[in-house]
Parts: C-alpha cells; structure tokens; sequence
C-alpha cells in the first residue's frame, strides 16, 4: 500500500528561487527540481508526496505585512484536515520568524515550532490519520545580505542558535530530526532561498530521514 509524505513549509518546501530584485514578478521552480518532488522521486513508488510550501510563513507570527494567513499554527491544522491519510510530516520552518519585524530570539522561535509539534501530535490529528511520524527540519543558517537583506537584520546570529534547539525539541517530541544546514547552504544571491543544487541535496537527505522514520 502507498504511503503518503506531507511537507509543511514556506517558500524554501514552495521552491521559491533566490529573489535578484524587490519587486520581481512570481517565480518557482519546477517540480522535478524542487526538494519535495527530488525526494518523491526516490520515496516512489512506495511513497507519494504532498507539497504545502508557503512562501512567507512562520512557525507563530502573523505577518502585518503578508497577513494573518502566515501563522503556521493555523496553516498545519488546514493542511493535515486537507490531506490524508498522511503517514509522515515534515516540517521545515523558522527562516521568516528571523525576521527583524517579530523581534524573536531563537527560544522564541523554538517555542513556536513546539506548538506545531503539539499540533500534529495531539491525539485529534493523529486519530484522524491513523497515526504519523513527524520529521523536523531545522533550516539553513541565513545570510543577511542581497536585496531583501533589510527584512533579516540580524536573523543570521539568531539562526545560527536553531539547531540545537530544535535537535533538542525534536527529541523532546518524539520525532526525526534534520539539520539541513549540514547538507545545504542558502544562496549567496539573497541569503533566504536555495540554489537547485541545494534543493537536490535536500531532497536527498530528507529521503533518507523519511526511510528511518
């Protein structure tokens, strides 16, 4: 019987490509060369994935600029009433909250990713599934420079200090953890979003982690 994979995240799980200019016109790229369609490919045919990458959102925040709508908090209970039976989740989240606007600090952001955990763990989700093991997956450290450099003031101190948060909340939790920092690395051209190289190299790994789950 196919199982099914759920991605949960934001532009990075959209397959947004590196932002050249502020105001450029909606890019993504294609399926086959984002990182949930990468790792489809080696899960298949056991597997099928399902993408819910939205670009802008967070763990917790929602955005006065982009909209409530960002708060991943509501977006997760959305998407695992949308889709299903699901037997495994990832979640890759935490860039966007390093944005100056929220003023959060790593713990802060952390804290936010464990109510996501919470989320999909409660007893509601995980009936209405059967049953689901997550894999979290704590983002590539920023760079702050290139056009939209602005919007992470600082965020690159404050990424740097997820991983091991999340490691720990991770096993807290109960689910797989993914320190795609070690796998990957943000493209220079905006200091957010992933080259397709580093989307390949990252539905490598999550492959693999899906498979060890």
């Amino acid at each position: 019987m196919t199982r099914t994979l759920l991605c949960f995240g934001d532009s990075n799980t959209h397959g947004t490509p590196p932002i050249l200019q502020r105001g450029e016109a909606y890019r993504r790229l294609d399926a086959a060369t984002r990182w949930p369609g990468v790792a489809a490919a080696l899960l298949a045919p056991e597997w099928d994935v399902v993408e819910e990458g939205l670009p802008g959102r967070t763990a917790q925040f929602p955005d006065p600029v982009m909209g409530a709508h960002m708060d991943g908090r509501d977006g997760l209970k959305i998407a695992l009433q949308s889709h299903g039976p699901i037997d495994a989740l990832t979640i890759m989240l935490g860039t966007n909250d390093t944005k100056t606007r929220f003023g959060a600090d790593a713990p802060r952001i952390a804290a936010g990713i464990a109510a996501l955990l919470d989320i999909a763990n409660s007893p509601e989700m995980q009936d209405r599934h059967g049953g689901f093991r997550i894999l979290l997956i704590c983002p590539p450290p920023v760079l702050e420079q290139g056009p939209i450099a602005s919007e992470f003031t600082g965020a690159r101190e404050t990424s740097l200090h997820l991983p091991s948060l999340l490691m720990a909340l991770a096993e807290a939790r109960g689910a797989g953890f993914l320190d795609a920092g070690t796998v990957i690395a943000v493209s220079p051209a905006d200091g957010i979003h992933l080259e397709p190289e580093a989307h390949g190299a990252l539905g490598r790994a999550v492959a693999e982690a899906v498979r060890r789950l």
